[in-house]
């Protein structure tokens, strides 16, 4: 694989695991299986292990899971609620030990002492108690942004109202989930009441605990394990696992088989020992999950935007089984993306009744040989939708499928752009399926997150008429008049989703970018993009300049692809016109960073040569903390160089552009100081 090929695929992989995070963590609703969802993380990696040069800031390795959207109360986290980076093999968990010793700077005879313990497959859950009180507890949304279950909470037996000589703030995080038992006991209760009956037990957890009335969350059998902490006002231990014995001593409920392990030998015959013990464990667990013991490395590792490089979950393997392809249908995004979705004969996988599964692509399709009628092998992970492994029949005779090369929804044509593998309708937003879900993305959470303008309202006003392109968003007030007269519209409604949208004006700069729905321009790239060029304003003039792919290219992480998509974006007539539009009636607010605020704020500072007292990664992560920027290359916009044995090039630069330059313990005194 080339270069150009990687970087195109990297973009392909961040955006379709961006949407999987989004359906996994806001709306309980996964679309592929565990499985499926870590191959393409697995791919992402292995592209960033082979193509370092090409690794993204919105990476999934980086990325947050998805906003809240539920009527649930929003609350902010203390401190971010992070995911893990996965494995599956042993020699990835090796991998990860040796990268934690690259980073610390640690000889490769020298072990990091860790902490293993069953990951249990339930839904994540902060519970913050001050002064030994329950006072709040949150779901982990976003990662950033949760919501408040405190009254939902507060009817789970195994979570104390009251602890006794804890901190003054506590911010204790696990898992809420259901017992085998109690789910197939659930299901069968609401089976004889002709309720819903739920796919599997963190589904029915999930369901159960984000409830709006907490008595129904009371009648259901949920239980917590504890595996971490949020805030802490004082620390606990000076390591994991003390830690966490203290968190069990408060009456908090901790697994019973977290161990303390001296190699990676003990590290993974524990693995082995829960995978054997897994089937008569009283919850689901999908692997086993290792933590940094001593906390002081855990703070100096910290983490990527996605998770900490001080833990790892290693997952157990798939569950598999056979069935029937008895169709495959065709779904189209709000990019025009053509997604083939494989429709089974819906069959039991690990005691999950699954009936549908993503196909991702034309050459998915292609590589598998898939055909309707075939027998396929699906593997599964937790969730109710699989992967296709294998067509267990391609050498059956049968017609082959051919991908459709219209549009669907508008009869357009499809086509695969050069070096894509992905086929897109090209009607852009005279196709109903692309601007609706356009209207759909920018009002979305993610994105300016309008209370009210959902997909119904969307969906009315479009075939009103009311809604062509996003600034039509905010004339909307202009048919007040005309929606009172409408069935479902009542005063109150009406203007509450008119004052939603006035409040919108001034959005966040990131999400403003975000929402526009650039090509591989996430929500991570968007922050990283106006972080160096503050506006839209600048970034757009950057873009239509002489040079601008080149000077985007060099903002960390983005890269020539997301350059490239820029560009064309900018560069498109109607799409100046309708920014244009949209600008007329909103002013997004420039970036602010949430790094710590020091004379640094803003500087870009480049390091070269060898460091000696720790890596390159723990140096940039440093410089972001201070707030500035972590450049590649030397240039007249570079603050500051930190030069170490070795530097070349890049210091003679720096000299002649009479740039100041210091060793590496200067840089350490810089940072003390800070």
């Amino acid at each position: 694989m080339s270069e150009a090929e990687a970087a195109n695929r990297l973009m392909r992989l961040a955006k379709e695991i961006a949407r999987h995070d989004k359906l996994y963590h806001d709306r309980d609703a996964p679309e592929i299986s565990d499985a499926d969802y870590d191959a393409l993380v697995r791919e992402n990696r292995t592209l960033e292990e082979r193509f370092p040069q090409l690794v993204r800031t919105d990476s999934p390795s980086k990325r947050l899971g998805a906003a809240p959207a539920t009527a649930l109360a929003k609350v902010a986290h203390a401190r971010p609620m992070l995911s893990l980076d996965n494995a599956f093999a042993a020699d990835e968990v090796e991998e990860f030990v040796a990268r934690i010793k690259r980073f610390l700077a640690l000889p490769a005879h020298a072990f990091v002492a860790m902490t293993a313990e069953p990951k249990i497959d339930g839904l994540s859950c902060s519970l913050r108690y001050e002064r030994g009180e329950l006072v709040l507890a949150a779901t982990r949304g976003d990662g950033a942004v949760g919501e408040d279950v405190t009254a939902n909470v507060r009817t789970i037996g195994d979570i104390p109202q009251q602890i006794a000589n804890a901190p003054v703030v506590l911010e204790v995080r696990g898992e809420v989930y259901m017992s085998k038992a109690d789910f197939e006991g659930l299901n069968e209760r609401q089976e004889a009441g002709g309720g819903k009956i739920f796919a599997n037990p963190r589904n029915a957890a999930a369901g159960s605990l984000r409830q709006k009335d907490a008595s129904i969350t009371a009648a259901r059998p949920l239980r917590f394990l504890a595996h971490g902490w949020g805030e802490l006002s004082e620390p606990l231990a000076d390591a994991q696992y003390e830690a966490m014995k203290q968190i069990e001593g408060f009456g908090i409920p901790v697994a019973e088989l977290l161990v303390r392990c001296d190699d990676v030998a003990a590290m993974l015959a524990h693995y082995r020992a829960i995978e054997k013990a897994r089937a008569d464990l009283s919850f689901d667990i999908d692997g086993v999950v290792y933590k940094v013991d001593r906390l002081d490395l855990q703070e100096r590792l910290g983490f990527v935007a996605r998770a900490p490089r001080w833990g790892l979950a290693h997952k157990f393997p798939a569950e598999k089984a056979e069935t029937t392809l008895e169709a495959i249908d065709i779904q189209v995004g709000r990019t025009g993306k053509l997604t083939p979705v494989g429709r089974l004969q819906p069959v039991g996988v690990g005691g999950v009744i699954v009936a549908n599964v993503t196909l991702h692509n034309r050459d998915e399709i292609e590589r598998l040989g898939l055909r309707i009628g075939d027998r396929v092998r699906i593997q599964r992970a937790g969730d109710v939708i699989p992967q296709v492994v294998e067509n267990l029949t391609r050498d059956e005779m049968r017609p082959a499928y051919r991908f459709p090369t219209r549009c669907p929804e508008c009869g357009s044509e499809a086509v695969a752009e050069e070096g894509e593998v992905d086929v897109r309708c090209t009607g852009g937003l005279i196709c109903p399926a692309q601007r609706f879900e356009r209207l759909r993305h920018l009002v979305s959470r993610g994105a300016l997150d309008i209370e009210g303008l959902g997909e119904k309202s969307i969906l009315e006003f479009i075939e009103l008429g009311w809604l062509n392109s996003p600034a039509d968003i905010f004339r909307l007030r202009n048919h007040r008049a005309e929606l009172l007269g409408r069935e479902g519209w009542k005063e109150k409604s009406v203007d509450n989703l008119l004052a939603a949208i006035e409040a919108k004006r001034e959005p966040d700069g990131p999400r403003f970018l975000f929402g526009l729905g650039v090509r591989h321009v996430g929500i991570v790239t968007a922050r990283d993009l106006l972080k160096c060029f503050g506006t839209i304003e600048e970034l757009r003039r950057t873009a239509l300049s002489e040079g601008g792919e080149a000077e985007l290219s060099s903002v960390q992480g983005v890269g020539p692809v997301v350059a490239e998509a820029l560009v064309d974006f900018f560069h498109e007539a109607h799409n100046r016109e309708a920014l244009d539009d949209l600008l007329s009636e909103v002013l997004p607010q420039p970036f602010m960073s949430a790094a710590k605020q020091t004379e640094w704020s803003g500087k870009t500072i480049v390091f070269t040569g060898s460091l000696e007292t720790m890596s390159r990664d723990e140096a940039k992560a440093q410089a972001e903390r201070l707030g500035a920027r972590a450049a590649g290359s030397v240039s007249a916009k570079t603050d500051l160089v930190v030069a170490g044995p070795g530097a070349g090039s890049k210091l003679k630069k720096a000299e002649e552009l009479g740039i100041r330059v210091v060793s590496e313990a200067e840089w350490t005194r810089i940072v003390a100081e800070a």
